[in-house]
């Protein structure tokens, strides 16, 4: 029996993320909205947020509201969902009990749903049956064809029954997947499957496919883990008579080792990534290269991103999350932002003691400031440093600063100190007169410079490598001549020989 899981007849597209708030977004499921956001955007069709709340025990308010900030933070507005109008709402499934009712009465009065009394440890011990015969595991029908009589004694006995779906024997259920083609499968593998739990609450084969149904659900992205899931959504939409969407299940997100990504990866939840200072453009470059190609290899914005989304560029093969791609579009993503973003984004954070990068850096340099760390920062906390080194006045150097310093000596720096009130416009007229009067050029004139006004020139932390810094001509800019030459003369004091 075949399913036509497409809308072929409804031009408009419309695609859902539809989380759990069972905790924080992370970033296997933020790359699954991102994707259904893109390939809505893509065709100009809408993007809806629906909170699957169904699980009463770790279903949490707190986390659907901290997904609601993750999804705006990342750019990913949806056109319905909570707090946005729409026809097909409520968009939280804890506010839609009564629709899941006429369902259930439905599929009840049609005898295609009935009570089971399992419990818990009759169910496991026919599972354990099941695998020492070498079956898979599927519900044996127990209480498939119990009698008024049965039923009453069980429920006499105070068992809380669930509602199972009876699963029609002898089909087979076809759907083409959008990522992974052609999929086929027997209803004697599966077994009926609970729709509604002990408590009455809705269970997730039932209400997630209901509301894609009735909210107008016509394309589903969601991860491969949910393959198996869909011929059971698609026999109860099929019962039902109402129209499935085109499902498409994506590849996971494995770290480096092959293994699901987790928090031994070094995974964080989006609320971390945001709070150590990721920008959300790098993330949103990163997470839709993570199992879909481009033909630009470059940084694109929310809008180039889902121009260049297509289906037929969904990879199959796991798709590896490599830490060092992130910051590589974390540099990407500050290298197109304007510095007024930038600062922005830099001066929202805080650091020791709760001080700001405001605390440092006078509002009148602010642009200036940013436009000579720029190329030097990955993070706020960059900024952070370059600010306390340019602004704070302290006598502290790097080991290898103080190193280069001592080394050019005592006299490098009075001749740097002489040509600062000559007149010189700019730093490249000055420097070359402090090379002509120390009698010096390249390395041995501008690293004792660098030296003397940022206190630094090697990071442990990059391995080992010698740092340039900000452009020494925008430090002379930023840093002003009377601070400069109060530096020049704190390094010279460092020297203990002419």
């Amino acid at each position: 029996m075949g399913y036509d899981s497409g809308r072929m007849s409804q031009p408009a597209v419309k695609t859902r993320f539809a989380p759990s708030p069972t905790g924080e977004m992370h970033l296997g499921n933020a790359r699954t909205a991102l994707f259904n956001a893109l390939y809505a955007r893509h065709h100009g069709g809408v993007f809806l947020l629906r909170i699957e709340d169904t699980d009463r025990e770790r279903s949490r308010s707190e986390h659907s509201e901290q997904l609601q900030r993750d999804l705006r933070w990342l750019g990913l507005d949806w056109q319905e969902g909570p707090g946005v109008e729409g026809g097909a709402g409520p968009y939280v499934q804890s506010e839609r009990a009564g629709i899941y009712e006429h369902y259930y009465d439905r599929l009840i009065a049609a005898d295609l749903a009935y009570p089971c009394y399992c419990s818990e440890q009759e169910l496991a011990i026919a599972r354990k049956a099941q695998q020492a015969a070498g079956q898979p595991p599927r519900y044996p029908g127990t209480c498939a064809r119990l009698s008024a009589d049965e039923r009453a004694r069980r429920a006499g006995e105070g068992r809380r029954p669930t509602l199972r779906f009876r699963v029609p024997p002898g089909q087979t259920i076809e759907f083409n997947d959008s990522v992974r083609g052609a999929q086929r499968f027997r209803s004697e593998e599966i077994g009926d499957f609970i729709i509604r739990r002990a408590d009455g609450s809705a269970a997730f084969f039932f209400s997630n496919a209901i509301d894609d149904a009735l909210m107008g659900v016509t394309h589903v992205l969601r991860g491969e883990d949910h393959l198996t899931n869909t011929p059971r959504q698609l026999m109860l939409l099929n019962v039902l008579e109402l129209p499935a969407p085109a499902y498409g299940h994506i590849a996971m997100i494995v770290g480096e080792d092959g293994a699901p990504l987790s928090k031994r990866h070094g995974s964080q939840s989006l609320r971390q990534l945001r709070e150590t200072g990721y920008l959300p453009e790098a993330l949103c470059n990163h997470l839709a290269r993570l199992g879909h190609t481009y033909e630009q290899d470059g940084y694109l914005s929310l809008d180039e991103l889902a121009a260049g989304f297509a289906l037929e560029r969904l990879g199959r093969a796991p798709a590896r999350h490599d830490p060092q791609q992130l910051l590589h579009w974390q540099k990407e993503a500050i290298q197109h932002a304007t510095d007024a973003e930038l600062w922005e984004w830099l001066q929202t954070h805080r650091f020791l003691h709760g001080r700001t990068l405001g605390d440092f850096v006078p509002q009148e340099q602010t642009i200036a400031f940013v436009q000579a760390i720029r190329d030097n920062i990955e993070m706020p906390v960059d900024a952070f440093v370059w600010a306390a080194n340019l602004f704070a006045e302290t006598d502290k150097y790097d080991p290898d600063a103080q190193q280069v310093i001592e080394a050019a000596g005592r006299g490098f720096f009075a001749a740097a100190d002489a040509e600062i009130n000559a007149g010189h416009e700019d730093f490249r007229t000055y420097s070359k007169a402090v090379g002509q009067a120390a009698g010096v050029k390249g390395k041995q004139l501008f690293m004792p410079l660098r030296a003397a006004m940022t206190g630094e020139l090697y990071d442990p932390e990059h391995g080992g490598v010698w740092r340039n810094g900000p452009e020494l001509g925008r430090l002379w800019e930023l840093l002003g001549k009377p601070r400069i030459q109060r530096r020049l003369r704190r390094a010279a004091a460092l020297c203990n020989h002419d």
